[in-house]
């Protein structure tokens, strides 16, 4: 088949064991992002199969139209960015795989990450030491701290440990079913959504966005956090109500830790989440490591050679098979 890769933008997966499994195909990849519609069609018309990195590039009947020859996407999680109606309306299938065995520990590290340096003021010394000054300020030790984790899944699970294992303390809140299977595995949950926010020092977020989910963080909830407190999000921005972090960094009351953004790549350096002293931010590099690289796209390619060889799996949209 002829497959083209979108947006591998360091030119990464050429040097991954995975990319093996690409071998008796026609492949093309594309190390920059190209938002046009047409012009992403122009350069790719001749594509089969497209391959996606997460929600870089969004695929709506406008992109389709330009691609004649398209049979297949594939790539793996949640699909926001993806219309598959129009997908099902062109005849192209789209393959996910939705429930990968491992959780994405990349990004249970980067969520660590992210804690550990906004309370250690790790990029605010590192800026003054380079500066030729020394310490800039004093930074808040996170053993005995409460880690308030929304959401019970693998990768939130995953933080717990980390957690766990230099003193803190964790406390859960999730959906119905997410605080029934934390409270069948004898975890500590928050006697109500109020006191989650309330008593954690730190919120980290981890639920998958879908219609569902969409704003499930609000304004209220932001605004029952403790000052100082901080609010990590790894997970996807689309999860917190519109603007409502940015204007509770704008009270200066808590801080925050972003990974994920409403708009992506963001680059108005005057944006409150990228300019403000109190927000850490990162370009979503939560899952990207080689190693996750290599994990997750080794599903994306066999999800391409299932197709080849005539039995495609994780279908989304099946009945274009069908």
């Amino acid at each position: 088949m002829k497959v083209h890769i979108l947006d591998d933008w360091f030119d990464t997966l050429r040097t991954l064991p995975c990319f093996a499994k690409l071998a008796t195909h026609d492949v093309t990849v594309w190390t920059d992002h190209q938002p046009d519609a047409q012009k992403l069609g122009q350069r790719a018309q001749d594509a089969e199969a497209l391959v996606l990195f997460r929600e870089r590039t969004k695929v709506g009947a406008d992109l389709l139209s330009h691609l004649p020859n398209l049979k297949l996407i594939s790539q793996r999680s949640v699909y926001p960015h993806i219309d598959v109606e129009a997908c099902t309306a062109r005849g192209v299938l789209l393959c996910s795989n939705m429930h990968a065995d491992a959780p994405s520990y990349a990004a249970a590290e980067h969520t660590l990450a992210l804690i550990l340096a906004s309370y250690r003021q790790i990029p605010q010394q590192v800026a003054s030491v380079r500066a030729g000054e020394w310490q800039s300020g004093v930074g808040r030790t996170l053993r005995g701290r409460t880690l308030g984790l929304y959401g019970y899944g693998r990768i939130a699970r995953a933080v717990a440990h980390y957690a766990e294992a230099i003193g803190m303390n964790v406390q859960w809140w999730s959906s119905d079913e997410g605080r029934a299977r934390a409270a069948a595995n004898g975890e500590t949950l928050a006697p109500s959504r109020e006191a989650f926010f309330a008593t954690s020092d730190i919120v980290s977020l981890h639920v998958r966005l879908k219609p569902a989910t969409r704003g499930i963080i609000t304004a209220a909830d932001l605004s029952e956090m403790q000052p100082r407190a901080l609010f990590v999000n790894t997970s996807r921005a689309g999860l917190v109500a519109e603007g409502a972090l940015e204007a509770e960094v704008l009270r200066n009351r808590i801080h925050a830790a972003v990974d994920v953004f409403d708009t992506e790549p963001l680059t108005d350096t005057a944006h409150p989440l990228l300019a403000h002293p109190n927000v850490l931010p990162t370009p979503h590099i939560g899952y990207v490591t080689e190693d996750e690289f290599d994990l997750q796209f080794s599903d994306i390619f066999d999800q391409i050679n299932a197709y080849s060889n005539g039995a495609p799996i994780h279908m989304i949209n099946s009945e274009v098979w069908s």
